[in-house]
């Protein structure tokens, strides 16, 4: 690791620390076993997860790679917490996920190695968690084959998003532990688009995600309010 390392230490301890609670649906991570089959048949909507080489950058305790593999894809999850890496691990050991392996590396460092590498990259709930996202943003693009597609997902950063994802969902409802977002932190649309586009990806579809305090239930719209995914494409046949 160097002193450029696009990562917040202060962000890898906050999530390793809970990192053994990463597979326990009742816990701080529940909202995103709550979202991801919303996410991910979102993503099989757009671009075939069955049979692609995929890439989940940020990946954590491995919920969206272990679905995803389970879903037919080869897929390497990559982060920078070594105890969340090796629940990611124990999990697909003792799960047994097929086509399912992790890596201890920085986006900006696989990207040199491994440039055109995947058919489908997902950064998913980690571009408000770093120093430069932007950087992160341009090692997704060079990662991807051209024509093949880069899925984010993140927080907006405005008024609603700090009273729905920090007031409420960290002080009101308990969702998430205080202090898991910071609202300088966020990201609003219009600038995740412009890192996009100077990575050369296309913006092609964004959705919202709603969470209703009543049925405690999860839903995509066309809200961007608060919580959004962007579908990005590099452009290009693939090889």
């Amino acid at each position: 690791m160097t002193n450029t390392l696009n990562a917040d230490p202060a962000e890898l301890a906050k999530f390793s620390e809970l990192a053994h609670r990463w597979w326990d649906q009742e816990s701080e991570f529940r909202p995103l076993h709550q979202i991801n089959p919303l996410r991910l048949d979102w993503i099989d909507s757009i671009c075939a997860v069955h049979g692609s080489q995929a890439l989940d950058v940020g990946c954590g305790g491995g919920i969206l790679a272990d679905s995803m593999a389970r879903k037919g894809a080869n897929v390497l999850g990559i982060d920078l917490s070594t105890k969340a890496l090796k629940v990611a691990q124990l999990h697909a050991l003792e799960a047994e996920t097929p086509r399912v392996t992790y890596r201890e590396v920085s986006a900006e460092a696989l990207a040199a190695e491994a440039p055109g590498k995947f058919d489908l990259v997902t950064c998913m709930e980690m571009l408000e968690h770093v120093p430069d996202p932007a950087s992160v943003v341009q090692a997704c693009a060079t990662l991807v084959k051209p024509g093949g597609w880069v899925f984010f997902s993140t927080l907006n950063r405005n008024p609603k998003s700090f009273l729905f994802a920090i007031v409420g969902a960290e002080y009101v409802l308990n969702m998430l532990p205080r202090g898991t977002h910071e609202y300088a932190k966020m990201i609003r649309p219009s600038e995740l688009a412009q890192y996009g586009r100077r990575s050369g990806l296309e913006v092609c579809n964004t959705r919202g995600m709603e969470y209703n305090p009543l049925s405690k239930r999860y839903s995509l719209s066309n809200d961007t309010s608060v919580n959004y995914l962007f579908a990005t494409q590099k452009p290009g046949l693939r090889g």
